[in-house]
C-alpha cells in the first residue's frame, strides 16, 4: 500500500508539474530542456557513454530549433533544417524498430551511439517543442493533447492487461506486456481522442483519431525499444528519480520516440489544409 501511494504521488507531482508549465510559453520550454538533459543523462548512463558531446548537441539543437521556431521565423533555410532533421530522426527510429524485432541486441547500443543520443533523443524533445509551437504559434494544447494520448494508452493498456492478458506481446524485452493490453490502450486512446478534440477545439475528430493511433502503436514501439536498452545495460529502470516509477526516460520513452511522427502527421495536415 505504501509504494502504492509513493508512486500515485511521484506521478501526480509530474503530471501536475508537465499540465502546469504549458500555460506560459517560458515553463514550457524549460521544463522541456530540464526534462531533457535528465533523460539525455539517464540514457547516457545506460549505454554507458562517458562523455559531454551529446549534453552540447542536445543544447544546440534545443536552442536552435527553438529559435527558429519560437522567435525568429524568417531566418531563411530555417523550414528546410526541420525538415531535414525530422527525416534523419525518423530514418534512425526506423532503423531502431528494424533492430527491436531482427537483432538480438541494438547496435547504436554498442556503436555510433552519438547516433542514438542525438536522433532518437535530443530530437525527440526538440519535435515535442515544435509541436507545442504548431504552425508558428504557441498552441499547448496539442503537446498536452499527445501526452493525454500517451497516459490513456499506458494506463489502459496496464490494466487490460492486468486483468485480461494471456497472449504476451514481447516476452523477451517486456514479459508484462500482452497483446490484450496493447489493443486495450489502442482502444481506450482513440475513445479519448473524441473527447481530446471536443475540448480542445483544436483539431477534427479524425485527425486526433490519427494520432490517437499514432500514438499508441509508436509510443508502445518506443517503450519496448526502451526496454531493449535497459536489458542490454543489465538495469530494470532508466534512473531513480521518479519513486514507484524508476527513471524520467521511463516515462517519457513513448512521447519521445512518437513525437518526430506527431510533428510530421501535423505537417502533412497543414500542407493538406
Amino acid at each position: 500500500m505504501k509504494e502504492l501511494s509513493i508512486r500515485v504521488t511521484s506521478g501526480v507531482v509530474y503530471v501536475l508539474l508537465l499540465i502546469g508549465s504549458l500555460y506560459a510559453q517560458e515553463a514550457t520550454i524549460a521544463l522541456l530542456a530540464i526534462f531533457g538533459i535528465l533523460s539525455l543523462v539517464e540514457f547516457s548512463n545506460l549505454i554507458k557513454l562517458k562523455s559531454y558531446i551529446q549534453y552540447a548537441i542536445f543544447i544546440l539543437l534545443y536552442v536552435g530549433f527553438g529559435y527558429i521556431s519560437l522567435w525568429n521565423k524568417s531566418i531563411e533555410g530555417s523550414d528546410e533544417a526541420i525538415q531535414i532533421l525530422l527525416v534523419i530522426t525518423i530514418f534512425v527510429n526506423l532503423i531502431l524498430i528494424k533492430d527491436l524485432f531482427t537483432t538480438k541486441k541494438i547496435p547504436l547500443f554498442e556503436s555510433k551511439r552519438y547516433f542514438a543520443t542525438t536522433f532518437y533523443l535530443s530530437s525527440g524533445f526538440v519535435f515535442m517543442l515544435l509541436i507545442a509551437n504548431y504552425k508558428n504559434n504557441f498552441t499547448p494544447l496539442f503537446l498536452l493533447g499527445a501526452f493525454i494520448l500517451v497516459w490513456v494508452n499506458d494506463s489502459a493498456a496496464y490494466l487490460v492487461g492486468k486483468n485480461f492478458g494471456k497472449q504476451k506481446l514481447f516476452p523477451s524485452i517486456s514479459p508484462k506486456k500482452t497483446v490484450e493490453g496493447f489493443l486495450g490502450g489502442l482502444f481506450f486512446a482513440c475513445i479519448s481522442s473524441y473527447f481530446i478534440a471536443y475540448y480542445t477545439e483544436t483539431l477534427g475528430f479524425t485527425s486526433w483519431l490519427v494520432l490517437a493511433i499514432i500514438v499508441s502503436v509508436l509510443g508502445t514501439l518506443g517503450d519496448l525499444i526502451e526496454s531493449k536498452f535497459k536489458r542490454q545495460a543489465g538495469v530494470k529502470d532508466s534512473g531513480v528519480i521518479m519513486p514507484g516509477h524508476g527513471g524520467l526516460l521511463d516515462r517519457l520513452d513513448s512521447i519521445i520516440f512518437a513525437a518526430p511522427f506527431i510533428y510530421l502527421f501535423l505537417r502533412i495536415l497543414s500542407y493538406v489544409s
